[in-house]
């Protein structure tokens, strides 16, 4: 089974660039299109797609509020930027967007993002999210504290939540940690599933809002 994608962009040439582009693939197919937040919403509900290529600032609803209301649903969103470094990228990490895309992206390279996010992964290399969102904190002075679900991991999950705020690969934390890289994957997945986060993007994120990384400091707060 091919993956399924809608594609939305207030923009009728890029969406359907976009759409042409991707529908081409062997193993794809643009199930919809949308020409604003609240049209990617009702596409999804319909056709139940793998992944929402959705631009981040339409009329209207825009690219991030319809994220947020996404949650909980089975689909995956890669999100379309006009620039490199958008403010409202720390905005969407946030709402649950799994990577992101410039959209002078090439070809090949749309093509491989939406496989990566229909596998599952996020777009955005840890290490990359971090930076991030070091600038977003600063910036913006985003809130540090209580973060639903964290009281339920383990010692050892909460030590595995730390080391991924901060970018860490598997093999990074698996050194730091003096485990296998196994062990470190099954500390990741229960993480993520405990706190209902999509990926190691979300879980940088919910590391800095839980304040178990603190922005500017090269180890986690209380080390």
């Amino acid at each position: 089974m091919g993956i399924r994608i809608v594609v939305a962009d207030d923009q009728e040439l890029v969406r359907g660039a976009f759409a042409m582009i991707l529908d081409a693939e062997p193993d794809m197919e643009v199930v919809a299109e949308a020409s604003d937040g609240a049209e990617a919403i009702a596409a999804v509900d319909e056709h139940a797609p793998d992944v929402l290529v959705l631009d981040i600032r339409m009329p209207g609803m825009d690219g991030i509020e319809a994220t947020r209301r996404l949650h909980g649903k089975p689909v995956r969103v890669l999100m379309l930027t006009t620039f490199g470094q958008d403010d409202h990228v720390y905005d969407a990490l946030r709402a649950g967007a799994s990577g992101f895309l410039l959209k002078d992206v090439r070809r090949a390279e749309l093509v491989q993002a939406v496989r990566v996010v229909a596998a599952g992964e996020s777009l955005l290399a840890p290490a990359i999210t971090t930076r991030l969102i070091e600038t977003a904190v600063r910036g913006q002075g985003a809130p540090a504290g209580s973060w639903a679900g964290l009281d339920r991991l383990t010692p050892r999950e909460r030590e595995t939540l730390q080391l991924l705020g901060r970018g860490l690969a598997n093999t990074e934390i698996a050194a730091a940690m003096v485990v296998s890289e196994h062990t470190v994957k099954t500390h990741v997945s229960s993480v993520l599933a405990k706190l209902g986060l999509r990926d190691r993007a979300q879980a940088v994120v919910a590391a800095y809002e839980s304040g178990l990384v603190v922005a500017g400091r090269s180890s986690p707060s209380g080390e």
